[in-house]
């Protein structure tokens, strides 16, 4: 506990799933948290995105742990829109230590046009660039950058549809954009660091659109179709984590335990990686 203590954080995509977790175990540790999510759907991506209704709950979550937040709805694509909600978070809750650029969609159903690659890539990647770029003027000596890459920018075959092309390429572009801002902050003492995770059991993974990729043959899959496919790919036998893997992860990242750690990779694949000779 109190790994986190007097340090303010920043979770994009923030209002369920990998980001809700996120904003409430750094609280957990003692963060205060500026929590965005663009609370919206996105024609595209064939699930729906978070509510306000559920941005709404990651806030109470946060206060029952006794931490104070700032919430807002935000489009990490919109950078203008970022730095001004930012920049107001930070003057009411004092200061910024840590980033979590973790906001992302996969709309992966066939037939899609290539908005569906436009859509993917700038909320994969250029919405990490903005929220990154937006927060280095606030940070100093000990802060802590964490993007959510994917093990999918690991795998040497790609996605085939368009917004999977263009969620594949994106986050196979983070980790050497990561490097590079590591680098360049490393001499003011901020660290930069990529988290890849595997399956993950959020609302992105149990999508019809997901579980018709892993089960092409049938119109309509369910989680009893899917759940064998899914457990294929990690070496450690279990259809997926739970975001309180990637949490635990994204924690020590942001802690004074990892203050030597930048520029990295870390994969929370439950082996998926060994299956894929990595």
């Amino acid at each position: 506990m109190n790994r986190t203590q007097g340090n303010v954080a920043l979770v994009s995509g923030a209002a369920r799933g990998q980001g809700r977790s996120h904003a409430v175990q750094l609280a957990q540790e003692g963060a205060d948290i500026i929590a965005f999510d663009l609370c919206a759907d996105i024609s595209t991506n064939e699930y729906a995105l978070a509510t306000e209704d559920d941005l709404a709950h990651t806030v109470k979550l946060v206060e029952a742990e006794g931490r104070r937040i700032v919430a807002a709805k935000v489009d990490v694509r919109d950078r203008i829109g970022l730095e001004r909600e930012l920049t107001s978070a930070v003057e009411k809750l004092g200061r910024l230590d840590i980033v979590v650029a973790n906001a992302g969609i996969c709309p992966l159903g066939d037939g899609l046009p290539v908005q569906a690659f436009i859509d993917a890539f700038d909320v994969d990647f250029l919405g990490v660039v903005n929220t990154v770029h937006a927060a280095i003027p606030h940070l100093g000596d000990g802060g802590s950058i964490i993007a959510t890459g994917s093990l999918a920018a690991l795998m040497p075959a790609g996605l085939s549809t368009p917004g999977g092309m263009g969620y594949g390429l994106a986050k196979r572009m983070i980790p050497n954009y990561i490097r590079s801002v590591a680098h360049l902050l490393a001499a003011k003492g901020i660290r930069a660091n990529t988290i890849h995770p595997t399956n993950c059991n959020t609302d992105m993974l149990h999508s019809a659109p997901m579980y018709r990729m892993f089960r092409d043959d049938l119109d309509n899959p369910t989680l009893d179709d899917v759940k064998d496919g899914f457990a294929s790919m990690q070496a450690i036998p279990t259809p997926w984590v739970e975001p309180s893997d990637i949490s635990a992860t994204v924690v020590y990242l942001a802690s004074d335990e990892s203050r030597y750690i930048t520029g990295q990779e870390i994969r929370i694949d439950a082996g998926a990686g060994l299956n894929l000779g990595l």
